[in-house]
């Protein structure tokens, strides 16, 4: 997928001096703000690469290398990075075999009907009969043309495939970021109000279903844990976007 792409009145006598100040530290809070959100963009990337194919050498390698939270709040994301550390902490010479047969035994299966697998389609869990390329497709087709993201030609699946709907939150929040960096408020609420409408009414509605899939399917820790980090990550990053919404963004009018 890619891109087309208030003083009180006390204080009025140091009106000059505090609108400065509040200039400066709107501009502070604006790049603070950035910061967050892209590296929540960052998170969704990465949660998206490992839903879109198997795991290669080279990325076990990098996450192997990488520091994971023990305590961070939440069940969800604080089992995930559990079982995924406790996984990337055993590997040995097969351990990217193992994780492609996990990724097919999880997402392809081996049977023909919806029930074989934790399929990663919106449609499969929203339609009666367990299909693809049902309403749900045609819904977040709707909603990437609006925002005027399309997938990358080469891509082969369902658009309401959980790889994309990641990547679209991730596509949602770096636009979001570059709208607080040139100080436009008004656009970022804009983006960040369409990616918590698409988390609500499209991510929320169905990976429940998909994560309880993966605890049957995975045999691996590994994919045990990214099916709860990633239950527990757009649960968290739903109530923060509504909570920054609730408020006056930086650069707002």
């Amino acid at each position: 997928m890619a891109e087309f792409e208030n003083l009180t009145p006390e204080g009025l006598a140091e009106a000059p001096l505090d609108a400065e100040l509040d200039e400066a530290q709107a501009a502070d809070a604006g790049a603070e703000l950035a910061a967050m959100l892209e590296a929540r963009s960052g998170t969704y990337l990465l949660l998206s690469r490992l839903f879109h194919k198997e795991v290669d050498q080279q990325l076990l390698a990098d996450m192997h290398d990488s520091l994971y939270p023990a305590d961070t709040g939440d069940a969800d994301i604080d089992k995930g990075y559990l079982y995924i550390s406790t996984f990337l902490s055993n590997l040995w010479s097969e351990s990217v075999r193992e994780l492609k047969v996990d990724f097919a035994r999880c997402f392809l299966g081996q049977g023909v009907d919806g029930y074989s697998a934790a399929y990663p389609y919106e449609s499969v869990y929203t339609s009666p009969k367990r299909l693809m390329m049902e309403e749900a497709r045609r819904e977040v087709m709707h909603t990437y043309h609006v925002w005027s993201v399309d997938k990358d030609p080469n891509w082969r699946e369902g658009e309401d495939h959980i790889s994309l709907e990641l990547l679209f939150e991730s596509i949602m929040g770096n636009r979001a970021a570059a709208a607080l960096a040139e100080g436009n408020g008004e656009e970022a609420r804009k983006i960040l109000q369409g990616a918590a409408d698409f988390l609500d009414e499209h991510l929320m509605g169905w990976y429940p279903m998909l994560a309880a899939d993966m605890q049957r399917f995975a045999k691996t820790k590994f994919y045990l844990g990214l099916s709860h980090l990633t239950l527990g990550f757009i649960a968290t990053d739903l109530q923060f976007l509504q909570d920054l919404l609730a408020e006056p963004l930086p650069g707002e009018e």
